[in-house]
């Protein structure tokens, strides 16, 4: 399993506002949202917590791989691609349980595990 470059390492630490998440249907139509909740577990892996999954969870369901986008406070975006897993319990679950917000419902972790990563149009893995 590839993990994050160093260098995205640190940003992912330096980024500001809201990630992406995107996925695909089975059709091959993309989905995109806004993400507050998420959280590095490991350097291959970026957890997002399913708050208010709909399409996006029925596209993981299906197989979907996805991609994250995040900025930083310099204004340099990365974007991360991979395979998703969806947790509903387990070590990644119950991390994701310690940092979402307890306002928010936390049904399951969904977890990219880091194939590629890019900066900007630059292919760093």
């Amino acid at each position: 399993m590839a993990g994050l470059p160093e260098k995205v390492s640190k940003e992912w630490e330096n980024r500001e506002g809201p990630i992406i998440l995107a996925t695909v249907n089975t059709a091959g139509i993309p989905n995109a949202i806004y993400a507050t909740c998420v959280s590095k577990f490991s350097e291959d892996t970026i957890v997002v917590a399913n708050n208010y999954f709909s399409k996006t969870l029925e596209n993981i369901l299906a197989g979907s791989k996805g991609s994250i986008l995040f900025i930083t406070k310099e204004k340099k975006s990365y974007q991360i691609k991979g395979r998703i897993e969806y947790h509903k319990d387990g070590p990644i679950f119950d991390d994701m349980k310690k940092w979402n917000p307890e306002k928010h419902p936390g049904h399951a972790a969904a977890a990219l595990k880091v194939e590629e990563v890019y900066a900007g149009a630059e292919k760093l893995l």
